[in-house]
């Protein structure tokens, strides 16, 4: 029997008490939070309470009905929610599969010129790049600023060695850095800080991260003032090509209030050989928009493939980007998402 047929029965039954099948009406009008099986259950109880009494009757005469005094209570229903697990398992991304992920990244370090000071590295020499085959393949990032400008430290840690390269102990030539800095972290972790004109800061030093240990100058093999900076990683920190991308491991810059992001591309062959390859990511609002901004995007140099990347582009805002890449005639291209202080990773199987 239906809802509406078993409240009529009821009606019809106490006909003075009418009102108190409205009620019941009202009550168990919530069938479709409580599901299919409890609203019969209510049904069925409606029936059997709303039913008369089974009585003798004689022959002759029908019985009169007086409908019963008592008031049954509807218990208050009380929706039960179940939170997700804590321990849930949680599947990892692979990039090979899905068309670009995104994770926190390991932006460890902050950057170590403040503001005012020009917090951007310069676009036109990024890590690995060798600007066209003009120049050395690029082991770090440029913070271009005025002379006197502040370097601080990125992170906790010990100078290992302060003063001028006088001998070739972190590069292959001597007096290239100039006055250079160079801070041990944990975890085998260092930074370099080169081309300074005032060093703050001794061999041996305990530092913080944010202390003021020298200032911006053009010591060394440097055109212009500016900060040359490098994130290097394993052994004792000499290696000139144990250097990984600084963008992908300094805290993103702020604009407006928020942080911004990075990506991480990773151009392979079916054997994940890496690929040299020349690319663009156009920054949008939407995907039916125009585009904002685009970025001009060139692998690293064959010997600077130290991570699991060889291209990067740090300081992206946040929303929708379209990459696309050609590759032996053959046009790639995807649409990619950025998300505020993290970091997307997107890889590419050319053929």
């Amino acid at each position: 029997m239906s809802l509406r047929a078993a409240l009529q029965c009821c009606a019809a039954i106490f006909s003075e008490s009418g009102d108190r099948c409205v009620i019941w009406a009202e009550r168990v009008a919530f069938k479709q939070v409580l599901g299919l099986a409890a609203t019969q259950a209510i049904i069925f109880f409606l029936l059997t309470s709303c039913a008369p009494a089974v009585r003798p009757v004689a022959a002759e005469s029908l019985p009169t009905l007086t409908a019963t005094q008592s008031i049954i209570v509807v218990p208050e229903f009380t929706p039960t929610f179940i939170s997700p697990s804590t321990t849930a398992t949680q599947i990892a991304c692979d990039p090979f599969v899905e068309d670009f992920c995104i994770s926190a990244g390991h932006f460890i370090f902050q950057n170590p010129i403040f503001r005012p000071g020009n917090t951007s590295v310069d676009i036109t020499y990024r890590y690995g790049s060798t600007q066209d085959g003009k120049r050395d393949p690029h082991h770090g990032v440029e913070f271009l600023n005025k002379f006197g400008t502040p370097v601080h430290a990125a992170g906790d840690g010990v100078v290992q060695f302060a003063g001028p390269d006088k001998e070739a102990l972190y590069s292959p030539w001597a007096d290239f850095y100039g006055n250079v800095i160079v801070i041990r972290h944990a975890d085998e972790m260092y930074t370099l800080y080169a081309h300074l004109s005032k060093i703050e800061v001794e061999a041996g030093d305990e530092v913080r991260a944010g202390d003021l240990i020298g200032e911006v100058g053009q010591s060394g093999v440097a055109t212009g003032s500016h900060l040359h900076f490098e994130v290097r990683r394993g052994g004792d920190g000499t290696d000139y090509f144990s250097t990984q991308n600084p963008e992908l491991w300094v805290i993103p810059n702020k604009e407006k209030g928020t942080s911004l992001g990075a990506m991480a591309f990773s151009i392979v062959d079916g054997n994940s050989d890496f690929q040299f390859a020349e690319f663009t990511a156009r920054y949008h609002l939407n995907k039916n928009g125009p585009k904002v901004k685009s970025y001009y995007v060139v692998t690293y140099s064959k010997d600077m493939i130290n991570g699991d990347e060889n291209a990067a582009l740090g300081d992206l805002p946040p929303g929708l980007y379209r990459v696309a890449l050609k590759f032996n005639a053959r046009i790639y291209e995807r649409w990619v998402e950025v998300d505020s202080g993290k970091l997307t990773q997107v890889v590419f199987v050319v053929e």
